[in-house]
């Protein structure tokens, strides 16, 4: 299926498509905002050590560096009447859904940790077929823009998860699970009613090469811009996972205020971020997807800066509406950059690579964090991050390519070796 020509003679992106696709995005935000709220006191109930529930609710991240790796370079691999992806989200979406909606009527831990863990494989199958098939669909100068709609729907999906679970909670403990599992259904019915693979993907299949060749493969010479870009991703989510994670014990312990107030304060940034999304596709898709990552990258060390000299959480609210805006300048435009990078026949390797560095980085930046805060101290939880973020400015800079090339021909992309 080839894009809708603008009326200047470009490429158009096709709105309905991406906005369906966006429901997927939706679904899935939706789905990890209820499990990452409820689950741990499902865990609670049986295991009285934080630290074995910590590693437990990390399942998804250890999934993310292991298993969707791999299941996006197969991805890649695959071909059927459905196309390449179809096949893992119409299998895996359900089963997630099934596992989702189970997870609430355990009755030992035995069970809880079956329906969870089945639930955290089947969401690694969906996940990242669902997520490489915004390039597949949509042209490679669109990709940005594309990019600031799905991030928009996830967003939207997990806001509306804070306004629906807690509701439905107190009606009852599995009508969160319940509700968001059932609208699975018909979303994965959408993607597959309204989202048609272009058939010249099935023609150019990846050269065939071991999982790990393919992985090697991103630190041949000819690829250092891929690695520099991913170690940045690496490096900024470290940063970004270690403030979120501790932003609500800074808050007591160093704003004077209640841990409520602290995650109502965390809800500026997700809401600045919702309402900056769209902009920052367009923003990247106009000046440059780099410029746009490095200028998100310098106000988001800007406000990490400010917010370690603030004692105000009034402050930090309104300084947080400018990180929500930096996050979404970096977050939009670097997955499209990533995939810029690969050719036709590689973006789900490349969704899968993506996906390494990052889940990779939500399991290290906690710890990290934690380990500084207990070696410097409590009040400095902002410096912890400049670091990691002045980091990943300077790899940035450093990167050549990835920016939308007119007639979407690939970026750096060589045969695998």
């Amino acid at each position: 299926m080839s894009p809708a020509a603008a009326p200047g003679g470009g490429p158009r992106l096709d709105y309905v498509r991406t906005f369906t696709l966006g429901l997927g995005f939706m679904v899935i935000s939706l789905t990890w905002s209820i499990y990452n709220a409820f689950v741990p006191v499902f865990y609670e109930r049986f295991i009285q050590s934080g630290t074995i529930v910590g590693l437990l609710m990390t399942t998804d991240n250890i999934i993310g560096v292991t298993l969707q790796p791999w299941v996006a370079y197969k991805s890649d691999r695959t071909w059927t009447r459905l196309g390449r992806r179809m096949p893992y989200i119409l299998v895996a979406a359900p089963a997630a859904a099934v596992f989702f909606i189970l997870v609430p009527h355990h009755t030992s831990l035995w069970m809880l940790l079956f329906t969870a863990l089945g639930m955290n494989l089947a969401m690694g199958f969906f996940r990242v077929p669902a997520v490489a098939l915004m390039p597949d669909i949509t042209p490679r100068p669109l990709r940005s823009q594309a990019s600031g709609i799905i991030n928009f729907m996830g967003g939207l999906g997990a806001l509306v998860a804070f306004f629906i679970a807690a509701p439905l909670h107190r009606m009852a403990p599995h009508l969160p699970f319940l509700v968001t599992g059932l609208l699975v259904f018909p979303v994965v019915a959408a993607l597959y009613w309204r989202i048609k693979e272009p058939r010249h993907l099935g023609v150019h299949q990846p050269r065939k090469t071991s999982f790990l060749n393919a992985v090697r493969s991103v630190c041949h010479p000819s690829r250092r811009q891929v690695l520099r870009l991913l170690l940045a991703v690496f490096a900024w989510f470290v940063a970004f996972t270690g403030v979120e994670a501790f932003f609500t014990l800074h808050a007591i312990d160093v704003l004077g205020t209640d841990a409520a107030a602290g995650a109502f304060t965390l809800g500026f940034l997700a809401l600045s971020f919702l309402l900056f999304a769209v902009p920052a596709g367009f923003i990247g898709g106009r000046f440059g997807r780099r410029r746009a990552i490095m200028t998100g990258l310098v106000l988001l060390l800007a406000v990490f800066a400010a917010a370690a000299a603030v004692r105000s959480v009034q402050v930090v609210r309104l300084l947080f509406l400018a990180a929500g805006l930096a996050w979404a300048l970096v977050n939009v435009n670097s997955y499209p950059m990533v995939v810029e990078m690969a050719s036709d026949a590689e973006t789900g390797t490349y969704t899968g690579l993506y996906y390494f560095f990052s889940s990779g980085a939500a399991i290290v930046g906690p710890p990290l964090t934690g380990a500084l805060r207990d070696l410097f101290g409590y009040e400095h939880l902002f410096l912890y991050a400049v670091v990691p973020v002045a980091v990943a400015l300077s790899l940035t800079r450093r990167v050549h390519g990835g920016e939308a090339v007119p007639g979407g021909k690939a970026g750096a992309a060589v045969a695998f070796r």
